[in-house]
This record gives C-alpha cells, sequence and structure tokens, in this order.
C-alpha cells in the first residue's frame, strides 16, 4: 500500500509526539546523562572526522611529494648520464611548471666534486663546500638522508653501466610538512572549541530551563511566606521538577485548608463567646424588658387622661415606649439566634420555590419602597438545602438590598450553573459600599445603618458555609451592589 505525502506527514507528526513525551517521561537524572552521553558522541565524531580527513590530506601529500622526487631524481638521473652539457634551464623549468612542494633545490655534483648543473645558477661550476663534500662521503657509506635544520639533503649516486657518473643533490624543505601538521592541528583545535562551545550553549540553555520552573517555585514559595495563598503553578513536566511542583500546589492546598480550618475555629470560639454573653445579656434584659412593658400595659389602664388631647399624647408616649421595648428585646433575640450553634434539617428541594416564596413575602414592601423586582431563572435545580435556613439567607440579602434603595430602584435576581455548582445572584440599583467597608461586610456587629445590629450578612455567611457553599459581595459607591451565592448541586 503506498503512502500518500499527508499519511508520511501525519506519521512524522505522530513519531515526533511520541519522541517528546518519551523525552518528557525521563527523570532529570536520565535527561543529564544522555545530554552528556550526546556532547561526548558529538566530539568524538568531530575529532574522528576531522582525523580521518587530516590523514587523507597527509597521505595525498606524501604521495606527492613521493612523486616528485621521484621526478626530480629521474630528471637529475637523465641530465648526468646524457651525453653533451646538461642543461639547467630545463631542471628551473621543471621546477617551475611541477610547482615542487618542499624540493627547493636540484644540483648536479661530478666526480671531481664540481656542480656541473643546479636550479640555482651561482652554483654552477662551483665547487662543493666541505660540509657537502662530508655529505657525499656519507652517502656513499649508506646516509643519503641527513637533516639541516628545517631542511633535509638527500644525495644520491649515480651508476649506470658499472661507471660511476656522479651524485644528484636535492634540498628538501620540511616547512611544507609542518604546515600541514599545523593547520591540522589548529582544525582539530577549532572542531574541540567548537564543540565545547556547542556544549556550553546546551548547558546553558538546559540551565534555563530547568532553573526558570525552580526559580518560579522558588518566587512562588516567597509569595506564600508572605501570606499569599490562592498560587497554583502549572503543572506540565513529569520529571522531578514536575513532581516539585505538584508537591508544592497540594502543599498550598493544605495550607490554604488549613487557614479555612483556623479561620473557622477563631470565628467558632468568637460565636461561643458571644453565646456566653448572650445568654446572660438576655436573662439580665429580658426580665426588665418584660416588666416594664406589663408595667406600660397597667399605666395605659389605669392611668389614661379624660381629656381627649391629653389621651391622644398619652397614647403616642406609650406607644414609643412600647416600639421601643420591642426594638430592645429584638436585639436581644437576635444575639441568641446568633450565638445558637446550626441545625441543618436537610431536605432536596426546587430552588425556584424557595426564590418564589422569598418574592411573595418581600413583594409588598417592594411595591411601597417603589422596587422593581427582576427575576432570570436561568437554572432551577433540585438541591439538597435547609428551606428555612436558605429563605432566611435570602431575605437577609434582600432586606439589606431594600435597606441600600431608599428612593426605589430594581432588585434583580438570577440563577446560573458554573463548574458543578449553582449560583445565586441578587443585585441592586442602590447606593452601594465604599472600598474601605468591603472587607468587613462580612463580620459580625458591623453595619452602616444607625438602627442594626449587623448580624445579617454574618449569620448568612455562617449558614452558607455551613451548606458547603460561598457568599461573594461585589459593590461600586453609587451604583449598586452584587451579592453571589455558590452551592454545589451534590
Amino acid at each position: 500500500m503506498w503512502l500518500i505525502p499527508g499519511e508520511k506527514r501525519g506519521e512524522a507528526a505522530e513519531t515526533d509526539i511520541m519522541i517528546r513525551t518519551f523525552f518528557l517521561n525521563l527523570s532529570l537524572n536520565k535527561k543529564l546523562v544522555l545530554m552528556m552521553l550526546f556532547m561526548s558522541f558529538i566530539l568524538l565524531s568531530f575529532l574522528l572526522f576531522l582525523y580521518w580527513q587530516s590523514e587523507k590530506v597527509l597521505l595525498k601529500e606524501l604521495g606527492n611529494q613521493t612523486a616528485e622526487l621521484s621526478k626530480a631524481i629521474q630528471v637529475g638521473v637523465e641530465e648526468v648520464t646524457a651525453s653533451g652539457s646538461t642543461d639547467e634551464t630545463r631542471l628551473a623549468q621543471y621546477l617551475k611548471r611541477l610547482n615542487s612542494k618542499g624540493i627547493n633545490e636540484i644540483s648536479i655534483i661530478s666526480n671531481t666534486d664540481e656542480i656541473i648543473a643546479s636550479t640555482n645558477p651561482t652554483k654552477i661550476g662551483a665547487a662543493i663546500s666541505p660540509k657537502k663534500k662530508e655529505l657525499v662521503i656519507k652517502a656513499e657509506l649508506g646516509e643519503p638522508v641527513s637533516a639541516e635544520g628545517r631542511a633535509y639533503n638527500v644525495i644520491v649516486p649515480v651508476i649506470a653501466g658499472g661507471a660511476h657518473y656522479g651524485y644528484i643533490h636535492l634540498k628538501i624543505n620540511a616547512d611544507d610538512v609542518s604546515q600541514l601538521l599545523k593547520r591540522n592541528m589548529m582544525k582539530r583545535i577549532f572542531a574541540a572549541l567548537l564543540v565545547f562551545a556547542i556544549g556550553i550553549g546546551i548547558a546553558i540553555f538546559l540551565s534555563l530551563r530547568y532553573t526558570e520552573p525552580i526559580r518560579s517555585v522558588v518566587d512562588a514559595a516567597r509569595k506564600v511566606a508572605a501570606g499569599d495563598l490562592n498560587l497554583n503553578l502549572t503543572v506540565d513536566r513529569k520529571d522531578e521538577i514536575g513532581e516539585l511542583t505538584a508537591s508544592f500546589n497540594d502543599m498550598v492546598g493544605k495550607l490554604r485548608e488549613n487557614k479555612r480550618l483556623e479561620e473557622r475555629l477563631r470565628e467558632t470560639e468568637h460565636l461561643s463567646a458571644i453565646g456566653q454573653l448572650t445568654g446572660t445579656i438576655a436573662h439580665e434584659i429580658r426580665n426588665p424588658l418584660n416588666f416594664i412593658s406589663l408595667s406600660i400595659d397597667h399605666i395605659r389602664e389605669q392611668y389614661r387622661p379624660e381629656k381627649p388631647d391629653k389621651a391622644k399624647e398619652f397614647e403616642v408616649l406609650v406607644a414609643s415606649i412600647k416600639q421601643e421595648i420591642h426594638r430592645l428585646n429584638r436585639f436581644v433575640t437576635d444575639f441568641l439566634d446568633y450565638g445558637k450553634p446550626l441545625k441543618l434539617n436537610m431536605q432536596r428541594v426546587n430552588v425556584e420555590e424557595v426564590l418564589n416564596n422569598v418574592v411573595e413575602i418581600i413583594k409588598a414592601k417592594a411595591n411601597s419602597d417603589k422596587i422593581r423586582i427582576i427575576k432570570q431563572y436561568d437554572f432551577s435545580p433540585e438541591i439538597r438545602i435547609d428551606p428555612e435556613l436558605m429563605k432566611t439567607c435570602v431575605l437577609n440579602v434582600v432586606m439589606n438590598a431594600f435597606q441600600a434603595m431608599p428612593e426605589g430602584g430594581a432588585l434583580t435576581v438570577r440563577t446560573a450553573r458554573d463548574n458543578g455548582k449553582f449560583l445565586l445572584s441578587v443585585s441592586d440599583t442602590g447606593v452601594g459600599v465604599s472600598k474601605e467597608n468591603l472587607s468587613k461586610i462580612f463580620e459580625p456587629f458591623f453595619t452602616t445603618k444607625g438602627d442594626g445590629l449587623g448580624l445579617g450578612l454574618a449569620t448568612t455567611k455562617r449558614i452558607i458555609e455551613e451548606h458547603g457553599g460561598k457568599i461573594d459581595f461585589h459593590s461600586v459607591g453609587g451604583v449598586g451592589s452584587d451579592v453571589v451565592i455558590s452551592l454545589p448541586l451534590n
């Protein structure tokens, strides 16, 4: 079966994904070992390649030198054995045409130790120096090659047909071979430096790749130490760094949970103290209030003035006293209710029914306060809640919204679903809450009104959290407020 280009690209992409997945699943230690082995392989491959190339060039150069040396000896033999005078011009033209490397000079020496031909015209006809005479003697004794600094002298006796014709002297310079060796050595050094530079680059890349996530964890740890527990790092690796990041997230999650438990414990201790206080207040205040209320009723019956105008004034005064007594009694009741432990009567009920019940209760007051109620029920599930306590929560939120709209306005009740949670939003167009008071809105006994204890929203928050939910308050001064209650569906 033939593969079309698209299928080939698909297979290549799949192979690439498999390789990346395999590499990501390796531990940090194995990754570093593989990187070092890879760098060592590259270095060894470069050096072997350069050694092979240098050896190849050196052998080629040696072959050229040998061929040229053989050619030079052949020409010298032809010159010395030729009948008639030798032609030094031919030797010079040969060296120039061949562009010989290393062979700088060719001379032909007669049996009488006289230079009869040479590529250096100034030496023709001159006798050889004692030093060269010594070299000629060594050549006859079997030592044709001798070193002279960076040059080599090669003296070859020419014997043909049993007759000794003379000697061929070649002066070979070793600098060309040295230059070749130096160039090869420089290539090796350059290759080693290049490989090490690549290695350093890979090391820097790896250090940045592996230290950057660690630096992120360190920065996050500093923020956590400063009190910010809302951090959640992204885990996109499966090596030790990924395990470190996941462990850090687990640690921060546990710290958040511990902080919530501490806050609830502190709140419980606070409520316990309030409960003891409210019990004492209820006992010490309610009895006198009951006596005062009964006494006022007795005074109303026994000492009502007979004159109509005085009687009316008397009734107003008595009614005011009774109203204040009822207000004090209501404050004491609120204390008692806030200090009592909650007992949830969980039932599976339809949320829309609870909300409609609350709307029916507040409809008359909304009409009298010129407040328009808008219902937007986009999601109406059945969830397990305490219907009476939840009704109290919604009433507390709605009554706060009414008090924020003394001149009338609009109250919007919305329901929605978000990530497996039921959301209830109550929005108003009232005066709002200032920024400095937003953080205190759920604190017990905090209120911006002169006739309240500030327990309504605190009680609501407590009830919602006992249901496993969450309540948020958003407000803009002069624009309005929005209270969002989030409850789990399961």
